[in-house]
């Protein structure tokens, strides 16, 4: 069997079997949660009969052993359970969640990622001088402060205080003003229908995709930065130097491609955040994706809910981690050409 072939496979496996072992601890974790889901549903005045029957009908009498392999068969027929709060088919809720928690995670890549590279690759094209120092200050920065406070202070700032200072700049025409407000709002709450247009959407989740952006940036530039930095130290770049070759070109030609399998890594890690780590901004932006599916259900102490959220967020983190796994077999050219 071809190195690659056997790394790939072995890679799945692992990612299988993780997914599994994760499986058992949040079925594990949700099981021993405090408090009552039948009390929950019925409120405090159930009677211990009412509340008996409850449990009974919903298998919480069973042994946990028994619940677990019948959760995990579901699963693996595609079948989520149903909310115990509503009744409703936990796999329809979670659709329009999950591909409203995906949107905000697209658009906060799409912007991300290229700026993170390319402000990796200004690091290293201006090593030790003022527009790396500048670079590493600011992103070190933002990835310092709390996701909720960024957040709160990008509300304050462009959806209180602009539209003011907007208003406020009476040397501008009614028109231009009346533009500039129906341009520049940026809105504190994070609304998406089908009803919305594309343009509308994305105007919507504006601030959300900053905070993400912000969040994520400095990780994947510093990884940039180093992985070219350790590249640069290499024999053939000092070969390319003394054959006249531009700074430029040479991080461009040179270094950037035999420095992509850390890169993916981080990116990849990075991605799985702003799908998986999306909890505070939404709850902060009031944004209907899983996080704050998820959270409204802790809340209710909806069980099933919270265990397929879980499970749905640990195959996201676990996949997006194996395609960087595989992505750094691949680019690694010893097992692409063995002897």
């Amino acid at each position: 069997m071809h190195p690659i072939v056997k790394l790939v496979a072995q890679r799945l496996a692992l990612g299988l079997l993780l997914l599994f072992a994760a499986s058992i601890l949040i079925f594990a974790g949700t099981s021993i949660l405090p408090g009552d889901v039948a009390q929950q549903i019925l409120g405090q005045s159930a009677t211990p009969e009412a509340l008996e029957n409850l449990r009974r009908e919903l298998g919480l009498n069973e042994p946990a052993i028994t619940r677990y392999f019948s959760w995990l068969g579901g699963v693996m027929q595609g079948d989520l359970g149903t909310a115990l709060t509503n009744g409703r088919d936990i796999a329809e809720s979670l659709g329009t969640r999950l591909s409203n928690t995906l949107f905000l995670a697209f658009w906060a890549a799409v912007i991300a990622v290229p700026l993170a590279i390319t402000l990796g690759l200004l690091a290293v094209r201006y090593k030790d001088r003022w527009p790396d120092k500048v670079i590493s200050a600011v992103t070190l920065t933002t990835i310092s402060i709390p996701e909720f406070m960024i957040g709160y202070v990008l509300i304050f700032f462009l959806s209180i205080q602009l539209p003011q200072l907007i208003n406020g700049m009476e040397f501008l025409s009614d028109g231009v003003r009346n533009w500039m407000l129906s341009n520049l709002r940026f809105s504190s709450v994070a609304l998406m229908n089908d009803s919305m247009t594309l343009i509308e959407k994305i105007k919507s989740i504006t601030l959300p995709i900053m905070v993400l952006t912000l969040v994520v940036l400095a990780h994947m530039m510093r990884m940039t930065r180093a992985a070219i930095l350790n590249v640069m130290q290499s024999a053939y770049i000092e070969t390319a130097e003394l054959k006249g070759l531009g700074m430029l070109k040479i991080i461009r030609k040179h270094a950037f491609p035999n420095a992509i399998a850390p890169i993916v890594n981080v990116v990849m890690i990075n991605l799985a955040y702003l799908v998986v780590g999306v909890v505070v901004v939404e709850v902060v932006f009031a944004y209907p994706g899983m996080g704050q599916y998820l959270v409204d259900h802790v809340a209710k102490r909806d069980i099933p809910v919270v265990q397929a959220c879980g499970l749905i967020f640990a195959a996201v983190y676990i996949g997006l981690n194996l395609v960087a796994d595989i992505v750094s077999i691949l680019a690694n050219p010893r097992l692409r050409h063995p002897k």
